[in-house]
């Protein structure tokens, strides 16, 4: 089997990313960018991928300099072996050094080797987390993924509506938190009211608002009494001294980090130098399949915990669950709530949630994941 075509597909939402004005759901991503890898055999394999469309897509495009240093995917893919996944990604990796390396490059990346362990899958008729070792478990407690509120009866309004859904964890970040730490702890503290002692509360508190280590311990401290589960990318990604700073000042609080991480030496360094509790790696961004196994590894080592970050569509949800079934300890699948009927439609299958909060791993080829082309076609672009 070889692979004839690598295409970046460009989806476009009918709604702007703007914050909840209200109680109401985020309409989600503005745009969305989807891989396609198609054989020789007639097998597809599909990714999304959390990054600009835009740049991703020029990567894909960009003709061969015969340098082997900074060549467009396309070109580095064609006539290779899916199955051959471990030497794909380094023959990308370094193909794609001069430019790459970190940012748009492993992100794009990521997504081939997600759409390579899809193929393989299809191709003998398993799903993904057969490949990566077996399931230990079929089932996932979700927990829904959303942005903060701008005022207290409004996050109270939005818990009650997630846990009418079925949902029995929540993480709410970014939109308006980290502007007022006043302001902050209200917004918890009236979740926290609304959920009472029996769901779990997360928080993700925006790595892009300028905090310090020292700013950072207080706020975990204040947070305390509302029980939250953890707290998440609260400082800049690279900065692991900070992370080690706030572990250090012993909060009962679990630090959560890595969404912006990317590769198993990468990770190394954000769990021994940072010393955080759980990483998050995305595997649209931390390198595909290939890495997060890699990253995975690394936690067992380091006795932590990984809960991949997941915040697009079904595809990521999909692979996400894959990598739950086989970790040694799972805690949640992070679920996409946002209203952008674009996530939505382009699965022909999408995942459930059951009464429990929990979603099943799929058992369909590869991925398990089906794409609705009347719809793709209906957002895409470019």
């Amino acid at each position: 089997m070889k692979i004839t075509k690598a295409e970046g597909i460009i989806l476009k939402s009918p709604d702007k990313y703007h914050n909840p004005s209200g109680s109401e759901e985020a309409s989600g991503v503005a745009y969305c960018f989807l891989l396609k890898l198609t054989t020789d055999e007639g097998i597809v394999g599909w990714s999304d991928v959390e990054t600009a469309p835009h740049i991703a897509q020029s990567l894909i495009g960009a003709p061969e300099t015969g340098s082997d240093m900074m060549e467009g995917i396309n070109a580095l893919l064609v006539g290779e072996d899916p199955f051959d996944v471990e030497k794909i990604w380094d023959k990308l990796y370094l193909g794609t050094a001069y430019y790459g390396r970190r940012g748009v490059a492993i992100q794009v990346i990521s997504g081939v080797d997600i759409a390579c362990y899809d193929i393989i899958g299809k191709a003998i008729g398993k799903p993904i987390y057969k490949l990566l070792g077996g399931a230990r478990r079929r089932k996932v407690r979700a927990y829904a993924s959303t942005l903060f509120r701008s005022t207290p009866s409004d996050m109270k309004r939005a818990c009650e509506y997630y846990r009418s859904k079925g949902f029995t964890a929540i993480k709410f970040g970014w939109g308006v938190f980290g502007q007022d730490m006043q302001h902050d702890v209200e917004l918890v503290k009236a979740a926290r009211q609304e959920l009472g002692d029996h769901m779990e509360l997360m928080v993700d508190a925006g790595w892009k608002v300028s905090r310090s280590a020292a700013q950072a311990v207080e706020l975990m401290k204040r947070l305390e009494p509302y029980h939250v589960y953890w707290l998440e990318d609260f400082l800049h990604p690279e900065n692991y001294e900070g992370y080690r700073k706030v572990k250090e000042a012993g909060s009962s609080i679990r630090i959560a980090a890595g969404e912006q991480e990317a590769t198993g030496w990468g990770f190394r360094r954000l769990i021994q130098e940072g010393r955080i509790d759980i990483v998050q790696p995305d595997i649209s961004r931390c390198g595909g399949f290939t890495h997060m196994r890699r990253i995975m590894w690394e936690a067992e080592a380091a006795g932590i915990d990984v809960c991949p970050h997941a915040w697009l569509t079904d595809l990521l949800t999909a692979g996400s669950l894959h990598v739950n079934a086989v970790l040694p300890r799972s805690l949640f699948l992070e679920y996409n709530v946002s209203s952008s009927p674009m996530l939505r439609d382009i699965i022909q299958n999408p995942i459930q949630m059951d009464e429990q909060g929990m979603m099943n791993v799929p058992e369909g080829p590869g991925l398990g994941i089906e794409i609705n082309e009347k719809a793709l076609k209906k957002y895409c672009i470019g």
